[in-house]
């Protein structure tokens, strides 16, 4: 019987399931004596994400409440738990490890898939590995060929420029107030729009008819550092005085963008490195993508960016470096050591499976 990896994700507005293939643990070995045992030549490298499927909390008006966020995952697990079981074509009882995001994120929306890992694993019988959301954004770049990237990671709540440098991913540039995602879904919020605001904002980016002239917005980028909280004031200051929100939905993703673009070049060139990832939600944008592009192509650098479905929150990343993380021995079978950790920085996990 083959053995395979479940992946859950549960950090914010999303829950996800994902199953991973074991691929590479030889016949006659049990996974828990793979994972105590040093990699041999020949064996399989990167896993298989064989299904990765979501629900995510969406409201016509306002934003997140973790409370409501938390009851819409305990709603939606056990179904999307059977659903990835039967797209991955596998039975749970072929399940040997579960891998779960426990950091960072909203406390109660991490809890909620922490007790579901929980009850999982003492059904099943099986370790767990703690998986910190960031990092695991980071590591899904081998999936499409980064190496050794500076990752632009631009998402809800976290802004970062990050890179692997003497055992750990280091943030050589963060916000300094909102993340990205949060700044937009803010505003998007503020006209209207409902939660996510992204992909409404982008729209009305494309939709805007006066593209050739900018409306004058702040850009603060101290560094390699960026912050977001002068230009929200200022968007909502002017949509009250009646300026056309596709016009600063345009002028808005125009100056944000290029400040990240901006603080990714620095990073590129202060490490020397020649492959840029990007990661997060935000990620998805078209038009970041397209000036990120356009800034490697001048560079003469790598551009790697993941599927849409594995730039969003997700349970895939969380497998698949679940199984990398496992096969180096770094897992828990005492499922009372398991806990979150809401406030864990990407830079603060050591990345001892490299």
């Amino acid at each position: 019987m083959e053995d395979y990896v479940l992946g859950i994700e549960s950090t914010a507005h999303t829950f996800g399931v994902a199953v991973v293939d074991w691929d590479g643990v030889p016949n006659g070995h049990t996974p828990l004596d793979w994972a105590r045992e040093p990699a041999r030549a020949g064996d399989s490298a990167e896993p298989k994400i064989l299904s990765n499927v979501s629900d995510s909390y969406v409201t016509e008006s306002g934003g997140m409440i973790p409370i409501e966020v938390r009851k819409h995952h305990s709603e939606v697990a056990d179904g999307l738990f059977e659903k990835a079981l039967k797209e991955a074509g596998i039975v749970e009882n072929q399940v040997r490890v579960i891998a779960f995001s426990n950091a960072p994120g909203l406390a109660p929306c991490l809890l909620e898939g922490m007790e579901f890992v929980k009850k999982l694993a003492r059904r099943l019988n099986v370790p767990v590995v703690c998986v910190n959301h960031c990092v695991a954004h980071l590591e899904i770049g081998d999936s499409v060929g980064a190496k050794d990237p500076v990752m632009l990671y631009a998402s809800g709540a976290n802004t970062q420029i990050v890179a692997y440098e003497s055992g750990r991913y280091r943030v050589f540039g963060e916000t300094l107030d909102l993340g990205v995602g949060n700044f937009i879904d803010t505003f998007a919020r503020y006209a209207g729009l409902g939660f996510p605001g992204g992909p409404k904002i982008q729209k009305l980016a494309e939709a805007c008819e006066n593209k050739s002239k900018l409306i004058e917005l702040p850009y603060s980028i101290k560094g390699m550092d960026v912050a977001f909280s002068g230009l929200q004031t200022k968007l909502k200051n002017l949509l009250d005085k009646g300026f056309d929100i596709r016009d600063l939905s345009y002028s808005m993703q125009e100056v944000v963008f290029a400040m990240l673009v901006e603080a990714a070049e620095r990073a590129l060139a202060h490490t020397g490195k020649k492959e840029l990832l990007l990661g997060g939600g935000v990620a998805c944008n078209s038009r970041l993508q397209e000036m990120c592009k356009i800034m490697c192509e001048e560079r003469g650098v790598k551009f790697f960016c993941p599927d849409r479905s594995l730039l969003v929150d997700n349970a895939g990343m969380i497998a698949y470096l679940g199984l990398k993380m496992f096969k180096a021995g770094i897992f828990e079978k005492d499922l009372g050591m398991v806990d979150i950790a809401p406030r864990e920085r990407t830079d603060e996990v050591e990345v001892s499976w490299k």
